[in-house]
């Protein structure tokens, strides 16, 4: 659990894995130089729990680096975020872990899935077929790292999270992809809150945000031969990517918004100077 000035939350959020029904796990609370009191709040928790194990950075890190620092402290086999202002509910853990445990030859997984009426949760797919899954299908990838559990040898084998802002989370899903199974779980694992002061809101109201996954996208293709995917559905990605991008830029310039365009543009000249101009 990571955290920065979230005095308003985070009694709830340890609490909800407190009261988990499973309880062989530990709780590794990283403040990232908090303000407020939501340091003495997580203090106050491992006062009374010797499962809470509180740290606190010296200088601010920002979001994914974070996590990458919390996970550091991890001993257990599994990683589980929890963010210091979402929930997970009392059975989540227990399904998490013992799903994890049901099918081995996965390195990690993903939940708050949205329902595929023709499979029966939970369901493992290999590298090839999470590739399909996400670019063709159900968008499996579009996860927050709420929505994650992942084998903490599998986690530092890969160096964690880029630390890249709003795109860590869903860099890690492609990379972890390319050669590691997924369980796809059903919803109902966690609760994801929402409010005026997380960083999810750029991605909601700055049109640069989206922008920066399909130029992620692009680049990822482009670059990693690894992608278990033929020649053919991997220039679909391509394409179908291209054409979005290109769209953005459009419709900004439609609504007349200038200095977006301008910046969208830019990213896209940029992307197609590092792959070539012919790509």
């Amino acid at each position: 659990m990571t955290s920065f000035n979230r005095e308003k939350y985070i009694a709830i959020s340890i609490k909800s894995v407190l009261d988990s029904s499973f309880k062989d796990f530990e709780l590794i609370i990283l403040d990232d130089g908090s303000t407020d009191n939501t340091l003495k709040i997580a203090n106050s928790f491992a006062e009374l729990d010797n499962r809470v194990r509180v740290y606190r950075n010296e200088k601010n890190l920002g979001d994914y680096p974070n996590r990458n620092k919390a996970a550091s402290y991890a001993i257990g086999k599994y990683l589980k975020y929890v963010d210091s202002d979402d929930l997970i509910y009392p059975w989540g853990l227990e399904i998490l872990v013992s799903t994890m445990e049901k099918f081995p030859e996965a390195s990690w997984g993903l939940c708050s899935q949205p329902q595929d009426k023709n499979k029966i949760y939970p369901f493992v797919l290999t590298p090839e077929m999470a590739y399909k899954s996400h670019y063709f299908g159900l968008g499996i990838f579009s996860r927050a790292p709420l929505s994650s559990i992942i084998k903490n040898s599998v986690f530092k084998e890969v160096n964690g999270f880029s630390g890249k802002k709003h795109l860590g989370d869903f860099e890690l899903w492609n990379i972890l992809a390319l050669k590691f199974n997924v369980v796809v779980l059903p919803q109902g694992m966690v609760w994801y809150r929402e409010h005026d002061q997380q960083q999810m809101n750029e991605n909601r109201q700055d049109l640069t945000v989206n922008f920066k996954y399909l130029i992620a996208t692009i680049n990822h293709f482009k670059y990693n031969e690894e992608i278990p995917l033929s020649k053919e559905l991997k220039k679909k990605v391509l394409v179908s990517h291209h054409f979005s991008a290109i769209s953005s830029i459009m419709k900004c310039l439609l609504k007349l918004k200038f200095r977006t365009s301008f910046k969208l543009l830019r990213m896209y000249l940029f992307c197609k100077i590092r792959l070539g101009v012919n790509d």
